[in-house]
């Protein structure tokens, strides 16, 4: 039970009813990692934004080529042609090679993505991997007149481009605006226009990363590495290319340049853009000093965390908030969403344990309706969240007597639960299976003896008191007629 799927195009700044170029066939391409360092929760809640994508057009029936690249060369500091090279820097302060620092972060990452329970893509291609793409598009955006030599380093002439198309078309800036607010850098006498960046970078004697070109020894500008590597795997136009929105105006703006400067083809039909991370209304950042790492969230070791919270309830956390707006951290919003996302699983679990009704006035067509229609309205995850509390309190007061489910409501709403919760939101039950939950089932049980002998014996205050200090820990304790009940 689906509708047209909309998304929103960063590019026409609108809406737009997704007609992939060749279905049930979709190529999508998203701006991975610069492994020179721990990877930071902006980039995780991008990835793990474009999971849920991935996993929805994947619950649609499509085909998805899914890339992800790794960018482990040609990216300099503050994302500029001149600098420093994040490798060598971070490889001579770590006394090894440049491909040393690449394994160990480019590990570190996909531990992270496991722990948040994201799906690999279908390719995972790596800059170094891919030079010859990247120097024969080089060579193409010269012969077209799009691209110069000097010195060694190939520039990209943004001026001459802008000529036939509109250089600024995805942030709808024009060249004069651009131009205006371009400070001068140094290396600008090297340049013919002060917007030009570089497609190959001249390598000084002392770069540990360089390859052999046809303008000499040097290596790849960050920009031509996705343009090479998207155009080899998806096609020269592809369906949806995505990304952080601080990728926006410069890098996602330079790989429209030169993929249709070398091409001679617009490269992406849909551009999609993740929104910023702010931290109790500060946007988080190194020189805020409010940024904290993925393993320091799920710790709790950080001056800001009041206790490490559980991978699963921090991407419940980042579902409950559309991909396109900013996510705003706290302790508060972190705890709310610890208990929904418990109430959540135990909901799941109460579905065995509802005995059938032979009649009910429960419309799960309706619900059903809702979940597809939030996820159709450019992946509205949190609406599709309230949808699910909806089937949430449906299954408490179901199982409470106080609703009414046919054996065919409970199959519906497991499936729905399943489709929805595990397969396209990406969660997962942390707590279920294994030595630790069968231990867990027997504390609790002597704890529930103990809570109805207090009981028993009028000891209210405490029967209460150990119902507060479970909740206080996620748990909720629940009395029903044939005893108390406890769920996570």
């Amino acid at each position: 039970m689906t509708q047209q799927l909309h998304i929103y195009n960063t590019l026409s700044r609108e809406k737009e009813i997704f007609t992939p170029l060749n279905p049930p066939l979709v190529g999508l391409y998203v701006c991975g990692p610069t492994v020179y360092s721990d990877v930071h929760l902006g980039n995780c809640r991008t990835f793990i934004s474009f999971d849920m994508i991935y996993r929805y057009l994947l619950h649609c029936g499509y085909k998805v080529r899914y890339v992800r690249n790794i960018t482990d060369a040609g990216h300099l500091e503050g994302d500029r042609d001149e600098g420093d090279d994040k490798f060598t820097k971070k490889a001579k302060l770590e006394q090894l090679e440049p491909m040393e620092i690449v394994q160990k972060y480019t590990l570190g990452f996909r531990d992270v993505m496991r722990e948040f329970n994201t799906l690999p893509p279908s390719i995972e291609p790596t800059a170094t991997g891919h030079i010859c793409e990247q120097i024969e598009m080089t060579r193409k955006i010269i012969d077209s007149g799009y691209a110069y030599v000097s010195n060694g380093t190939v520039y990209f002439d943004v001026e001459n481009y802008n000529k036939k198309f509109a250089y600024g078309q995805l942030t709808n800036r024009k060249l004069e605006d651009l131009l205006e607010n371009t400070r001068e850098l140094d290396g600008q006498d090297e340049k013919k226009g002060r917007l030009d960046f570089a497609l190959w970078i001249k390598a000084k004697p002392e770069h540990l990363m360089q390859w052999p070109s046809p303008w000499g020894w040097g290596f790849p500008g960050w920009h031509i590495e996705c343009s090479a590597m998207s155009s080899k795997y998806l096609g020269n136009t592809f369906d949806i290319h995505g990304g952080g929105m601080d990728l926006q105006a410069t890098h996602h703006t330079n790989e429209i340049a030169q993929s249709q400067a070398c091409n001679h083809t617009a490269p992406v039909k849909y551009w999609m853009h993740t929104n910023m991370l702010t931290v109790n209304g500060v946007r988080m950042s190194k020189s805020a000093g409010n940024g904290f790492l993925p393993g320091e969230l799920f710790t709790g070791n950080h001056p800001l965390l009041e206790k490490g919270y559980e991978p699963m309830a921090v991407r419940f956390f980042m579902m409950q908030t559309h991909y396109r707006s900013t996510l705003d951290f706290s302790n508060e919003a972190l705890q709310a969403s610890e208990k929904g996302f418990a109430r959540l699983m135990a909901a799941i679990k109460t579905l065995d344990k509802i005995k059938p009704t032979a009649a009910s006035t429960f419309d799960f067509k309706a619900l059903q309706q809702k979940c597809y229609d939030a996820m159709n309205d450019d992946f509205n995850t949190p609406v599709l969240v309230a949808h699910l509390f909806d089937a949430v309190r449906v299954i408490n007061s179901a199982n409470d007597g106080k609703e009414n489910l046919t054996a065919q409501d409970i199959d519906s709403l497991k499936t729905l639960m399943h489709h929805f919760v595990f397969d396209v939101l990406g969660l997962k039950d942390e707590n279920a299976g294994g030595q630790n939950t069968a231990l867990l089932d027997g504390v609790m049980k002597m704890i529930l003896e103990i809570r109805a002998e207090a009981k028993a014996k009028k000891d209210f205050a405490t029967s209460d008191k150990l119902r507060d200090a479970l909740a206080a820990l996620g748990i909720t304790i629940k009395d029903g007629k044939d005893g108390a009940v406890w769920g996570n």
